[in-house]
């Protein structure tokens, strides 16, 4: 099992998930021609996915799933509570899948297991995909944690994990008084240290890799995310990947 990033942040967001003959596109907030040149950069053809799986309907998100879907006949899985605020926009997709956010399904190789997260969403989700040995836990947008989340993402071998924003920052810097409220409320997003705390409540005694996901350029830098996250798993700082707006991250494999 393997995975790498197109790019993560509020300009847009992309995961793949590989196991075996299945590789799956983990949201699409990239027009279709920047989505294929990403691709590229990791060896990957459009025609090479067996699909796109949606975590809820932010623009950063879901923005370009729609016409890429449509362009390389690819399904689409979401929540139905996603797909309700979507209204027209899917029509031009040719199989979409819609679910419930409490159960589980598989594409192909990949199992695929949504975690039910606090977020401003109609019925947003993360995930946690395995291949029946390994396990990579997907948590971009979230409020707060909360003991599902602990528990759905303890025993991961792999995370990509928000790192949104450093507190201090964002209260001190020239976001509107609402936005500030919105994004550190508790269906906003993961702060540094909030993330450094949700670190220390799950089991992380299998992680090979963790990634820091969907910074704030105004709000956060690489190095306070890292250092938060490092002391929480007591681990050197360059130990700890950022998942790049622009550039997202290579290939890693989960062993």
């Amino acid at each position: 099992m393997r995975f790498c990033c197109l790019g993560s942040g509020s300009d847009g967001n992309g995961l793949i998930v590989e196991s075996g003959s299945t590789r799956i596109l983990v949201d699409c907030g990239f027009s279709v021609n920047e989505t294929v040149q990403r691709l590229a950069r990791h060896g990957i053809l459009p025609s090479s996915l067996a699909g796109i799986v949606v975590t809820h309907e932010h623009a950063d998100h879901i923005g370009g799933v729609p016409r890429f879907a449509a362009r390389f006949d690819l399904p689409v899985w979401l929540t139905y509570g996603t797909l309700a605020t979507v209204n027209g926009r899917f029509d031009c997709v040719g199989a979409i899948h819609p679910f419930d956010s409490h159960g589980a399904f598989a594409i192909g190789d990949i199992a695929v297991a949504p975690i039910i997260v606090p977020h401003d969403a109609r019925e947003p989700v993360q995930y946690v995909f395995g291949d029946g040995a390994r396990r990579l836990g997907l948590l971009t947008d979230i409020g707060m944690p909360t003991p599902h989340v602990i528990e759905c993402l303890s025993g991961c071998d792999a995370l990509v994990i928000e790192c949104n924003h450093d507190a201090q920052m964002l209260a001190d810097g020239d976001y509107p008084f609402a936005l500030k409220q919105r994004i550190a409320g508790r269906h906003g997003h993961l702060d540094n240290d909030a993330t450094a705390s949700l670190l220390r409540a799950i089991d992380c005694t299998r992680l090979q890799h963790l990634f820091a996901a969907h910074l704030s350029k105004q709000n956060n830098t690489p190095e306070l995310a890292r250092a938060a996250v490092s002391a929480a798993l007591n681990c050197a700082a360059e130990w700890i990947g950022i998942a790049e707006q622009e550039t997202g991250f290579g290939w890693r494999d989960i062993n």
